[in-house]
């Protein structure tokens, strides 16, 4: 079978898989919905005039207006646009979760199915680390580690540390999971064929997984998500690119909450709002069609 043909039977298996869940889970759907349409809404970053961080370009404090884009949603107080902030913001947002997705959730899926596979020594060690970074509390960490590298923060090296503090706990679910799979029959059956681990973890163990990595990785995105706002509110987190939390950080800054400033303080609350029901929802609509006795 060629490189070519198994792309196109990846791709379609995919495409079925997704299909089927759409079908079957209304909250996937729903979830799905909302946020495609945040996306949709962050693809206008594309379109950001270049003035749009330049400070007291327009007039302070302006409620919002329908003559064009930039006053869509206000002007902060800091002569900004709300509206190219937001854009800009949900994207950045989105791409440090990506990061933290990327490498806690392939970590500790990898990790998870060593440990699980191996056992013996190579568990022991691995397990050993994992437990190390569990009892260790994980805001905290991430709190210190933001405060001392945060003249050289960029968004790649937040989604990194946010990742040290959210792979432990995937990598022992995933070698809970292995550990259980790894003594049934086919298992043996695989092993007495002559098959390798590293075929056995790819072909026989992983299908298994991949409903629960889906899930994870929706969770790992509100993990990242969350983290970075709280990050943000405090300080610590890059104040000089635009996120949600960065966001909330200035209209803290500047007390628009109690200035009456609504239009600049609503729109991260809401974006972040709605980002964490639709996660949710496509998560809860993963979980019901990987396991059929929660469609109830």
């Amino acid at each position: 079978m060629t490189a070519l043909s198994r792309t196109r039977i990846a791709t379609s298996t995919i495409t079925g898989a997704f299909s089927r869940v759409w079908r079957t889970s209304r909250k996937f759907r729903i979830g799905f919905t909302i946020f495609v349409a945040l996306l949709c809404l962050g693809a206008f970053s594309i379109t950001t005039p270049s003035y749009y961080k330049n400070w007291y370009y327009f007039r302070k404090d302006t409620p919002p207006q329908l003559t064009s884009l930039d006053f869509l949603l206000g002007i902060t107080t800091n002569g900004r646009s709300v509206f190219w902030i937001l854009v800009n913001a949900i994207i950045n947002s989105l791409a440090i979760a990506a990061v933290t997705t990327l490498i806690a959730a392939h970590l500790g899926l990898f990790i998870g199915m060593v440990a699980g596979i191996r056992g013996g020594w190579v568990d022991k060690v691995l397990m050993f680390v994992t437990d190390t970074f569990v009892t260790i509390p994980g805001f905290p960490l991430l709190y210190v580690m933001s405060m001392v590298l945060r003249p050289i923060l960029t968004m790649p090296l937040l989604g990194l540390l946010i990742s040290l503090t959210s792979w432990p706990w995937p990598a022992r679910q995933v070698r809970a999971i292995v550990l259980s799979l790894r003594e049934r029959d086919y298992i043996t059956v695989a092993r007495l064929s002559g098959m390798g681990t590293g075929k056995i973890l790819a072909s026989e163990i992983f299908p298994h997984l991949l409903g629960w990595h889906l899930i994870n990785s929706t969770n790992t995105v509100l993990y990242s998500i969350g983290s970075e706002a709280g990050l943000a509110i405090l300080g610590l987190s890059i104040l000089q690119e635009d996120t949600l939390g960065t966001m909330i950080y200035w209209c803290q800054h500047y007390g628009a909450l109690y200035r009456g400033i609504w239009w600049w303080i609503a729109p991260p609350i809401i974006a972040l709002i709605l980002l964490f029901i639709s996660l949710y929802l496509i998560s809860a609509g993963l979980q019901e069609y990987f396991n059929p006795r929660l469609r109830g």
